[in-house]
């Protein structure tokens, strides 16, 4: 589905879904929906680039960012019910946190916010999570042990840098 237009339903003449499927589809719909409105809604004029609601939400001090935060968490509370492995409703936190965290930069943060899409990026995890979700959770699997290996690695790199400052700055009083 492109990003810049709502959600369309497809009804198939004369087949009526499993029991369970049509409630499937319809949170589908919603949580796709619902992630265009926060993410690509609004085209901005004269460029190929959209936002949604999200970032403007976001441009409130404090409180929007955490407004934007509990909107996205929704995704996630709708893809937990539908039995979406762990590790993927992982992935997604991860997704809205880093959202939330760097919308909260003034400034930098607000076009960032702008950028990353969260929302819409849990939606298509929510698809592939309820289409394969072995293959779903082995891909979120090796995406979420790469990003704790980024903050583990960002860590002990800032360890690493403090005592070296620290070192230096003994020596340079010593």
């Amino acid at each position: 589905m492109p990003p810049n237009e709502p959600p369309v339903r497809i009804i198939v003449p004369g087949s009526a879904p499993p029991p369970g499927l049509a409630e499937r589809n319809q949170v589908r719909e919603h949580v796709h929906h619902l992630a265009w409105l926060l993410d690509s809604a609004f085209e901005i004029p004269g460029t190929r680039f959209r936002i949604g609601l999200d970032p403007l939400i976001g441009l409130i001090p404090v409180l929007g960012d955490l407004i934007g935060l509990v909107i996205s968490s929704y995704i996630i509370l709708l893809a937990s019910r539908f039995g979406v492995p762990r590790v993927v409703l992982l992935r997604m936190f991860l997704n809205v946190l880093i959202d939330a965290v760097v919308g909260s930069v003034p400034v930098v943060g607000d076009a960032l916010d702008a950028a990353w899409k969260a929302n819409l990026m849990n939606a298509r995890l929510l698809d592939r999570a309820l289409d394969d979700p072995k293959a779903a959770g082995r891909s979120s699997f090796w995406v979420v042990l790469g990003m704790l290996a980024a903050v583990l690695a960002v860590c002990v790199g800032g360890i690493v840098l403090t005592v070296w400052l620290i070192h230096l700055l003994i020596r340079a009083v010593g």
